[in-house]
């Protein structure tokens, strides 16, 4: 059955250790979509990865404040990040788009149906949306919390049938992920409490957390969209996840 799908991607998921892009990560994220795309599922891929591409691709003097490190290496790094994803994607031969947006343009008016009207253009035109945060003019009380909360507004706007929400671990555990006796909470209803679980740290190079997703998917969760929380880093994860999804460990909250 053909669905449409946001998946978010987050910088753990996209970077190396380092916090240098993970080109070959991107590229089998890309082939999984393509594949998605073949069976007839319309995506919208949220991706972060702009920051710590910058970040990578160039040396700053330490006189810079963290807002304006943010803006120069957001410029830089979308840049760079959007020229992989359109090579990458041109293989399939699928059209991309970029569509840079602000928390502002998820309020009522304008501005907001504007952004929807193009983004479901797009994906009629059988074009790829490709979304991110427009770090350069967004200031600090304006942004989004992180780009959790960003695709979450994105798969409520356009009525997704699925969010996935792509991090480095397989879900959200029922204790420390480092223990070996937690598993993976699998399914989670609606309205269940599941905050004693959450682990608060944010993630290594992104704005992030569980506890971001955690509220993302609930929120979600509420407007009739089931929500998966799993390991981007995994092999095949999204074709496994809609083709199969009994045979990869995630969390999913039921719409």
């Amino acid at each position: 059955m053909k669905q449409r799908l946001v998946i978010k991607v987050g910088s753990n998921v996209l970077t190396r250790a380092d916090g240098t892009l993970n080109i070959t990560r991107i590229s089998a994220i890309v082939d999984q979509i393509a594949e998605l795309r073949k069976l007839r599922h319309e995506i919208i891929l949220v991706s972060s990865g702009a920051v710590a591409s910058g970040r990578s691709e160039l040396r700053v003097e330490s006189h810079l404040d963290s807002v304006e490190q943010r803006q120069l290496f957001s410029a830089i790094g979308q840049v760079r990040l959007i020229n992989h994803y359109y090579d990458l994607f041109r293989e399939h031969n699928i059209h991309i788009g970029q569509v840079l947006t602000m928390k502002e343009n998820f309020q009522a008016g304008e501005q907001y149906q504007n952004q929807k009207a193009c983004m479901q253009l797009m994906l009629d035109m059988g074009v790829l949306p490709i979304v991110n945060e427009n770090d350069t003019v967004a200031l600090t009380e304006l942004m989004f919390t992180d780009n959790d909360e960003l695709s979450g507004l994105i798969a409520k706007m356009l009525k997704a049938d699925k969010l996935i929400l792509l991090s480095n671990i397989d879900g959200i555990y029922d204790g420390d992920p480092k223990n070996p006796e937690s598993k993976v909470i699998e399914k989670v209803a609606q309205g269940a409490d599941l905050s004693e679980y959450i682990h608060r740290e944010k993630s290594s190079f992104g704005r992030g957390g569980m506890e971001s997703k955690y509220h993302t998917a609930s929120s979600v969760a509420k407007e009739g969209i089931d929500v998966i929380i799993a390991n981007g880093t995994r092999d095949n994860i999204l074709v496994d996840l809609i083709t199969a999804p009994e045979t990869v460990l995630h969390t999913e909250f039921q719409a």
